[in-house]
């Protein structure tokens, strides 16, 4: 399996990301939880528990390829621990650029993994937080 990624473009941290599921579950009582299906059939569903306006935990689960899986793990990785309005502008190149690349065929999964955050964090802010 990890051949075959990387003969079609995946960096090693993409491919350690996919294969370890990293960040990859649910969160019991979440401070919000969002679900979202983009147009190539692929859904994200990322939960976040925020406290203080910090991302204290946040995991997601996934329908999707290798590139979904590891584009979430990556854009998780980046935005626990900090405040959300520190992340409120990641852009796709950020999460590119955190694993080291993705095939070009896989940008769609990059951009679904943004577009589910923003969409997270604006249900978040419609409950009246933050």
């Amino acid at each position: 399996m990890e051949d075959l990624l990387r003969k079609t473009g995946y960096s090693d941290k993409a491919i350690e990301y996919y294969l370890k599921k990293l960040h990859v579950g649910n969160i019991k009582d979440p401070s919000v939880v969002f679900s979202y299906t983009g147009p190539c059939g692929d859904t994200f569903k990322i939960y976040l528990s925020i406290d203080a306006g910090i991302i204290k935990e946040a995991t997601f689960e996934a329908i999707g390829c290798a590139g979904a899986f590891s584009a979430a793990s990556a854009l998780i990785e980046m935005i626990t621990g900090k405040n959300i309005n520190q992340v409120n502008n990641i852009k796709e190149e950020d999460i590119i650029d955190h694993l080291g690349g993705v095939p070009v065929t896989k940008m769609d999964c990059v951009h679904l993994a943004k577009v589910t955050f923003e969409k997270t964090l604006q249900q978040y802010r419609s409950k009246g937080k933050d």
